[in-house]
């Protein structure tokens, strides 16, 4: 899609920044809409597009789990540290069935 935007899971960034995500998503946002820069009336819908793909992009960093063991932020913080408690039991429930899959 969007080349200058970079893979943000282990291993691929070791370490990811809340600026790491914002660039990411901004370029996400100026892509989709057709705008390096909106106009003032486009503005604040343009800001809230940035803070809401910002946010899923956490969200799903903090939620993937990468090959070779735990979340895909790795154990020491940042997007990724903690895995929401239900992910936890729906991986849980999934290993003692016998069934593991990547998600």
């Amino acid at each position: 899609m969007c080349r200058s935007i970079r893979t943000l899971r282990e291993p691929y960034a070791p370490e990811v920044t809340e600026a790491d995500v914002r660039a990411a998503a901004l370029q996400y946002v100026r892509k989709i809409s057709g705008f390096r820069t909106p106009s003032a009336r486009n503005a604040a819908a343009f800001a809230a597009a940035v803070d809401a793909v910002a946010a899923a992009t956490t969200t799903l960093l903090e939620q993937l789990v990468v090959a070779g063991g735990g979340p895909a932020g790795g154990a020491a913080g940042g997007p990724g540290a903690a895995v929401a408690p239900a992910q936890a039991a729906v991986r849980a429930e999934s290993t003692e069935s016998g069934v593991q899959r990547e998600r």
